[in-house]
């Protein structure tokens, strides 16, 4: 490192290794070089990262959002300290779930993910669990004591029946209360409003209080929109930089319109959180956007981004792009857990697809290890898939029963709405429905 690094070049040195930075030609090449400067970074007060920007303010409208939407007033609280010596209030007693809600709008997301690389698991968990973030929308996610699951009923070609019957499967296994989203394989807008149309029926049919949502680019859920189709949350995959978002073909002012559009409809029963967003590290890498800022502090960036909104469910698809960016079951379970402590402590409603792509270095064994490491975290929710493998994406995640054994073990509940529906006719007879 040169005499006095730049911030950009201290927060990837620090950086735990993973293979995404190493790609990227960013990462710490030495055990001994990410010590020392993770010994730098500690020392650095917080309050450089709001004069200092990884990426220039007049560059990107991403780094612009986090400087201009900052709340002094919030931040007054420790704007004293170093990055160091945030890591042990923290871990404190003075960082009480009150505490660290009123302190999140005055959070930047370089903050937290330069706390984050002096961490470890345990720190990341412990402090996690000190969040609590609730949303609302058809039911309440997000309370102490509880953990959801998103039903995610692919299927390889659209199938109607397909859906409906992973989408029951999920009900009787007692997931669904995120939501039930649908990845699908068409993307045009007649494709997009059959299966919402579908799924929209079935919900009322069996009056099962919880959203639904097709995963489509989101001008393609516009159109759906405008032809009547009823959404219930905005769905968009998002990233850190004003360079990836244009990659995904997306900006600040089409998430504003978009917005909008989906609050207008006011489909909510119990609250007005309608936005769904999905990030995961390694994302600007993989679209040549990612300014030679390590993966995880662009993460991070995604974040704020999402808090804008103020999204009902937030999703970090922790192993899906690959061994490229995240090696193996140790770089994907880290991984996981900073993404959550991140998203939890900028105040956003964390949730993890908890899995790998069959040609990384990972197992089901390193998926029930942070699938139980995320639950005593406080994670809001996490993926039901049949049988833990999409068989339309080609990855593996977490099934309905992985659910069931968090909850078992930890004493967790679905969503009260939901789980009050659940138990109210256990003799329910399903039916297809056309």
């Amino acid at each position: 490192m040169p005499s006095t690094p730049t911030l950009k070049t201290l927060l990837a040195h620090a950086s735990p290794l993973r293979s995404g930075d190493v790609l990227a030609g960013v990462a710490a090449e030495t055990e001994q070089q990410r010590v020392r400067a993770q010994m730098a970074l500690a020392d650095v007060p917080l309050t450089r990262f709001l004069s200092e920007a990884v990426i220039p303010y007049e560059d990107d409208e991403v780094t612009r959002l986090i400087i201009d939407s900052h709340d002094a007033a919030a931040f007054a609280l420790v704007r004293h300290l170093t990055v160091g010596g945030f890591r042990d209030w923290l871990l404190s007693p003075l960082a009480t779930p009150a505490t660290l809600a009123a302190l999140a709008p005055g959070l930047t997301p370089e903050m937290v993910a330069a706390v984050s690389k002096l961490m470890r698991i345990q720190d990341l968990v412990l402090v996690a669990s000190k969040c609590c973030v609730v949303t609302r929308f058809r039911n309440t996610l997000g309370l102490p004591s509880r953990f959801a699951t998103r039903i995610q009923p692919n299927h390889p070609t659209d199938d109607p029946k397909g859906i409906l019957a992973s989408t029951i499967d999920g009900l009787l296994l007692g997931a669904g209360d995120a939501v039930i989203g649908v990845n699908p394989v068409a993307e045009d807008v007649g494709s997009v409003s059959t299966i919402l149309h579908l799924l929209d029926r079935f919900r009322q049919q069996y009056e099962i209080p919880t959203q639904i949502c097709v995963l489509a680019h989101v001008t393609t859920q516009q159109r759906a929109m405008d032809c009547g189709a009823p959404v219930d949350l905005l769905f968009q995959s998002i990233g850190g930089t004003e360079a990836l978002n244009r990659s995904f073909g997306i900006s600040l002012k089409l998430l504003d319109e978009a917005w909008q559009q989906t609050l207008e409809l006011k489909r909510g029963t119990v609250g007005d959180n309608v936005t769904y967003f999905e990030t995961g590290q390694g994302s600007a890498l993989s679209a040549n956007a990612h300014h030679g800022v390590d993966q995880q502090t662009l993460e991070a960036r995604a974040y704020a981004v999402a808090r804008r909104y103020r999204p009902l469910l937030v999703n970090t698809v922790v192993g899906f792009i690959g061994p490229e960016y995240l090696y193996n079951g140790k770089q994907i379970t880290r991984a996981g857990l900073e993404d959550h402590f991140c998203g939890k402590l900028l105040g956003l409603p964390m949730g993890c697809d908890v899995c790998f792509t069959n040609h990384a270095e990972a197992d089901f064994d390193d998926l029930d290890t942070l699938l139980t490491l995320l639950a005593t975290a406080g994670c809001n929710f996490v993926m039901g898939v049949p049988g833990g493998d999409d068989t339309m994406l080609s990855y593996q995640s977490t099934s309905f029963h992985d659910a069931l054994y968090v909850r078992q073990l930890l004493g967790l509940k679905p969503a009260p709405e939901f789980e009050e529906w659940l138990t109210r006719e256990p003799e329910r007879e399903w039916r297809m429905i056309s």
